[in-house]
């Protein structure tokens, strides 16, 4: 027998009020929880957020080092290798030495070059000093023969006027002789005086001859001294090339021999040795390599995401072979020029279709601490995110800084 109420329906059973009450509580509970999980996730999630506003991040980052290549300046085969994979070495510690038994005789061989040139170089300065003797010895002579020339002229004159003198006192014996004026004894006396002067003229004519004639031959022969003297100093001056020539060679094979033993240029650890002590190596081929210990990161960075990055904003990085590690650091520099623009061959845009690929920007990142943090070895190559902290600009920290990754957040 069924029971209907006034409306013309059965009374609400027990279950279908369990189930609204259910109902009803479970909106309540929504009604509290909603707000409650969207509050968290703001308190939550808006550090976050201003993080990502302020911070700019790349996971194309990698350690690099100073990075020293080995390689010998001569060929030769290998004596000594001291130093093994991973070594610490100071700056001019031996890492590769080079037999020098052939570099010491071609060492030997020009010293004994040079002192043959030097030798040689000393002996043509002597004929040099032997020909200058020489050429002042037929100066000297030269000038006594133009002196005697001329001393001689002036005899002449002298004995020009004498013979005149007499040839007029012989004549005007002559004349007074046929008027019977003077004896025959002192007309023969004049005519004998006349001829006295006259044979001591012609002698001394003959004699300035002969001395003209031996001043055209010390004139040639002093000509000739400074001939040999010219000819002496280029001697000297092809001896001395010869002998500069020499002692070029020998601080070559110096050089050479030096090169012999390749030292360490600065202080680093051995990596990548490729040499062993017997084996032949070639100018120019690659040994081993130093890493020095100074560390930093380049991180090609996006260039939409430059925009804001300046040298010496603070850098967090991450290194993928500690995580949970923070390191610190800065940006010290931004490369000018992407890296496509620097490789071998650079994109041609202007030729062909164009399709624009957003460029890497490189920007080196220095840590605060000497290569990280103590205990924790980083090494060239190995993969590291930084994130650099924007909101640092033209010396604004804290929560100036704070404030405005806020605004830039809210906007």
């Amino acid at each position: 027998m069924s029971h209907e109420n006034s409306n013309g329906k059965a009374p609400a059973g027990p279950r279908k009020l369990i189930c609204r009450f259910r109902g009803a509580a479970s909106r309540k509970v929504l009604f509290i929880l909603v707000p409650a999980v969207v509050a968290l996730g703001m308190v939550l999630g808006y550090p976050m957020y201003l993080r990502i506003m302020s911070h700019e991040s790349t996971d194309d980052a990698f350690v690099e080092a100073h990075v020293v290549s080995m390689s010998p300046r001569v060929a030769g085969h290998v004596a000594r290798v001291p130093v093994h994979d991973n070594q610490w070495v100071e700056k001019g510690d031996l890492l590769v030495e080079v037999d020098p038994r052939t570099f010491r005789v071609a060492l030997d061989i020009a010293l004994a070059r040079k002192q043959a040139a030097d030798a040689a170089k000393e002996e043509a300065e002597a004929e040099v000093a032997a020909a200058r003797s020489l050429m002042d010895q037929r100066n000297a002579a030269l000038s006594s023969d133009r002196a005697s020339l001329a001393q001689a002229r002036a005899g002449v004159e002298e004995y020009a006027a004498g013979n005149t003198r007499d040839e007029s006192d012989f004549k005007r014996m002559g004349e007074m002789v046929e008027a019977g004026a003077i004896s025959r004894q002192e007309y023969d006396h004049a005519r004998a005086q006349a001829a006295v002067s006259r044979a001591k003229l012609l002698s001394a004519e003959k004699n300035i001859d002969t001395r003209s004639a031996r001043i055209r031959q010390a004139e040639a022969a002093a000509q000739a001294a400074e001939d040999g003297l010219r000819q002496a100093l280029a001697v000297v001056e092809k001896h001395t090339a010869d002998a500069r020539e020499a002692e070029a060679e020998v601080c070559q094979a110096r050089l050479n021999l030096s090169y012999t033993r390749i030292t360490a240029p600065c202080a680093g650890h051995v990596t990548k040795k490729a040499v062993e002590p017997g084996a032949y190596v070639q100018v120019g081929q690659k040994l081993l390599s130093l890493v020095g210990r100074d560390v930093w990161v380049v991180a090609n960075f996006k260039e939409t995401q430059i925009a804001s990055m300046r040298p010496g904003q603070a850098v967090d990085i991450e290194v993928d072979a500690y995580p949970g590690v923070a390191f610190e650091g800065h940006v010290e520099s931004i490369q000018r020029g992407t890296g496509s623009r620097f490789t071998l061959l650079p994109p041609e845009n202007a030729s062909g279709n164009f399709i624009k690929v957003v460029q890497r920007v490189p920007v080196k990142i220095v840590l605060d601490r000497p290569n990280g943090e103590a205990g924790r070895l980083l090494v060239p190559g190995m993969s590291v995110v930084p994130s650099v902290n924007v909101a640092h600009w033209d010396g604004v920290h804290g929560s100036d800084g704070a404030e405005r990754a806020r605004e830039t957040a809210m906007q």
